[in-house]
């Protein structure tokens, strides 16, 4: 059995904080749903009769993370956005381990970057498919038996793990930016991302205006070309996710084994029969463009877009370019 920090105290303060100082943020609601023993915090934007959609999150992703653009968008549209903390990130549960941090944590972190390059297993606290079930116990808490699914690089990874192995929950499903296969030098990261990725998790106790830096090259990396992150405002966003989420970011690093640990996916994304839209970056850096074609091949109720400019986030220029192809997607079953 896990023994899991209780965060209910600090959870509640914080959202008391954030809904009187954010007046852009009053008509949600907030929760906690649990997977075992796992808490798993979420946020529903409602209305209660527009059509669900989960939006399940990328590593390292909060769900404040989401794009204010996307949710005003499918709000807009009658949809009910959706979202949660996965575990380890967040109000979400942090799991305890010993297999990544402990007194030889340097070491640790090469032996795995190099079973990594060498293509052999490695060793994670918890599997895509275990945080799967924690996307499902979202619905179950609101009591939603049927939902359209949405997911961004991991998230799209966990998501084709809830579509092939819960079709009745499923009315349609939207990939972006990810990939079936578990990633390796040939169709993960590029060698400059890779590093940067990995620079995250030898330093999970970094102070804030480190990590700020640090992400700031790693959005320059994967984002859209010519936007400015040297300003206040994407310092402040970043900020805002480290003091929700606590000075204690090891949680990158048991995800990222979590990807890198789990099996792929073929045989599983195969069985997919949900309506299922692909979304890709043709100059995504962090996963390679063909994923996106294999994905297409792999489920025959897909269709795919490539997005010539698109590198792997969803800015407002690169949602601007499919908008209107994911509404006609999601109104396929309404």
């Amino acid at each position: 059995m896990l023994k899991i920090e209780s965060m209910r105290f600090y959870k509640t303060i914080f959202v008391l904080l954030i809904m009187f100082t954010n007046s852009k943020l009053f008509s949600y609601e907030e929760g906690i749903a649990l997977s075992g023993d796992l808490e798993i915090y979420y946020r529903d934007y409602g209305p209660k009769d527009g059509e669900p959609i989960l939006l399940v999150q990328g590593i390292g992703g909060q769900l404040i993370n989401w794009p204010e653009h996307i949710i005003d968008f499918l709000l807009e549209n009658n949809f009910r956005p959706i979202v949660y903390d996965n575990r380890d990130t967040g109000l979400s549960s942090r799991i305890p381990s010993d297999s990544f941090y402990d007194e030889k944590r340097n070491n640790t972190i090469v032996r795995n970057y190099i079973r990594y390059y060498l293509r052999l297993p490695i060793k994670a606290d918890y599997t895509l498919d275990d945080m799967a079930i924690d996307g499902i116990s979202v619905l179950d808490k609101l009591n939603i038996s049927e939902a359209h699914i949405l997911g961004v690089s991991m998230g799209g990874m966990i998501a084709q793990i809830m579509v092939s192995s819960y079709p009745e929950r499923t009315k349609t499903f939207t990939l972006i930016s990810s990939t079936a296969s578990t990633p390796s030098p040939f169709n993960g990261p590029t060698r400059k991302v890779r590093k940067l990725l990995m620079d995250r998790t030898k330093n999970p106790n970094s102070t804030i205006d480190e990590r700020v830096t640090r992400s700031r090259k790693i959005f320059t990396e994967i984002g859209y070309q010519g936007i400015d992150l040297n300003t206040e405002e994407f310092y402040n966003n970043v900020s805002t996710s480290i003091e929700r989420g606590g000075n204690d970011d090891t949680g990158f690093g048991r995800q990222l084994n979590a990807i890198l640990g789990s099996q792929n996916r073929i045989d599983k994304v195969k069985s997919i029969s949900a309506p299922t839209l692909i979304i890709h970056g043709l100059e995504d850096p962090l996963i390679k463009v063909k994923n996106a074609y294999r994905l297409n091949k792999l489920i025959n109720t897909s269709k795919l877009i490539i997005i010539d400019d698109m590198r792997h986030l969803i800015e407002p220029p690169v949602f601007d370019q499919f908008k209107e192809d994911l509404l006609e997607h999601l109104k396929t079953n309404k």
